[in-house]
């Protein structure tokens, strides 16, 4: 309906209604804000930190195994470079899984 054919009535409780729609997506957003109170600064640099380590434990690991049987059993292939490519394939796959699963945790909310 437009405004000129609506009457004063009409258009009042229309403008009612907006007001009160726009109160409540305020409000809920108040309310997500305070469930999600804890995602600061820190927590963000904290999810790096996880993607950083979910990457950097398994290149160690690799690295450490291969030095290990570099040093034990001598072969012409380099163990060190294998597992250390494998620990960061790994690591990677990791990294994007937690990353997936945050990505997935803030389009549900």
């Amino acid at each position: 309906m437009s405004d000129e054919k609506m009457t004063s009535k009409e258009r009042r409780h229309q403008q009612a209604e907006e007001f009160t729609q726009k109160v409540g997506e305020k409000e809920s957003r108040r309310i997500k804000g305070r469930a999600h109170k804890d995602d600061t600064v820190w927590f963000g640099l904290g999810m790096i930190g996880v993607v950083g380590w979910s990457v950097a434990i398994p290149t160690l690991i690799g690295t450490a195994i291969g030095l290990w049987i570099d040093r034990v059993w001598p072969s012409r292939f380099s163990w060190v470079l294998m597992l250390l490519i494998l620990g960061v394939a790994l690591g990677s796959v990791n990294a994007w899984y937690w990353v997936k699963k945050a990505r997935e945790n803030i389009i549900n909310d």
